[in-house]
C-alpha cells in the first residue's frame, strides 16, 4: 500500500507539469507566480519552435504563439544587460524577453542586483491603452534562464529597452 501511495504522490506533480512540457520540449525559463499561476517558456529540443504558456497548475490559459513552427522564434525579442564587479560596482544582470499578442505587450524578466543580493522574476503586461500590470514571480520556483536563449542561435538580441 505504501508503494502505491508513493507512486501516486510522484505522478500527481508529473501529470500537472506534463501539460506545460511536451516530450519533445525543454524548459527555457519558468516560474510560479505569487498568486499561484504558472509561466513556462519552452522550446523544442531541436529548436523547431519556442512557445510561452501561462495558467493555473491544472489548465493552460494562454499559449503564444499558437503555431509551433520555426517562425515562432521571430515573434520574440530578447535583450540583456550585465555589469560585473559585485557590490563595489553595483553589479547586476537583467534579461528581458518581449512579445506581442493581439496588441498586448508581454515582457518576461529576470534580474539580479549584487547590492543586497536581490533576485526577481516576473511578467509585465501592457495593454492597448498602456495600462501596465506586473505579475510577480516566486524566485524560489524559477527554473532555467532567459539568458540561455543566446546559446540557441535562434533569437536575435535587440535593443528593446530594459524593464523589471
Amino acid at each position: 500500500m505504501k508503494n502505491y501511495i508513493l507512486i501516486l504522490l510522484f505522478l500527481i506533480p508529473s501529470t500537472i507539469w506534463s501539460q506545460y512540457l511536451l516530450p519533445n520540449e525543454e524548459i527555457v525559463y519558468s516560474f510560479e507566480t505569487k498568486n499561484g499561476k504558472k509561466m513556462a517558456l519552452v522550446k523544442d529540443k531541436t529548436n523547431k519552435y519556442i512557445q510561452y504558456r501561462f495558467g493555473t497548475k491544472s489548465k493552460i490559459e494562454m499559449e503564444f504563439p499558437k503555431e509551433r513552427t520555426k517562425e515562432s522564434w521571430k515573434q520574440f525579442h530578447y535583450n540583456s544587460y550585465w555589469r560585473g564587479g559585485g557590490v563595489a560596482n553595483a553589479g547586476m544582470e537583467i534579461d528581458n524577453l518581449q512579445f506581442f499578442n493581439n496588441g498586448v505587450e508581454y515582457l518576461l524578466f529576470r534580474t539580479y542586483h549584487a547590492e543586497g543580493e536581490v533576485y526577481s522574476a516576473g511578467i509585465i503586461v501592457t495593454n492597448k491603452t498602456k495600462k501596465t500590470t506586473r505579475i510577480i514571480g516566486n524566485y524560489k520556483t524559477v527554473k532555467g534562464c532567459i539568458c540561455n536563449l543566446q546559446d540557441t542561435g535562434m533569437i536575435e538580441i535587440e535593443d528593446i529597452g530594459l524593464s523589471f
